[in-house]
């Protein structure tokens, strides 16, 4: 009974736009509406932030690959792209103005 307790409260609350304290503070809510103990309390509310911080990484991860792939759909470069071009670009002009310079 309590872990399907456990398992409904993690999918049906936004842990990942839910601030530590707001986890913690729901959490205590929680385990004392549950009526569980002190020590299974705190297991919970660990549980609780545990699983925030994990959807959190998931959703960070997600955006970062979806962002990634409308940039390359879209045919721009990334940062990294533009960061060596930049690099190649530099090392071009020196090449050059050495190239002058003779």
């Amino acid at each position: 009974m309590l872990e399907l307790f456990k398992k409904s409260i993690y999918a049906t609350i936004g842990l990942a736009v839910l601030t530590r304290e707001k986890v913690e503070e729901m959490g205590k809510r929680l385990a004392s509406e549950a009526k569980m103990s002190e020590a299974e309390g705190k297991e919970f509310i660990n549980e609780l932030l545990k699983k925030s911080d994990e959807t959190k990484e998931a959703i960070e991860k997600m955006v970062n690959q979806r962002v990634e792939m409308a940039l390359k759909k879209l045919n721009i470069p990334t940062r990294t792209e533009f960061s060596d071009l930049e690099s190649r670009i530099c090392k071009l002009e020196l090449n050059a103005s050495r190239q002058e310079g003779k």
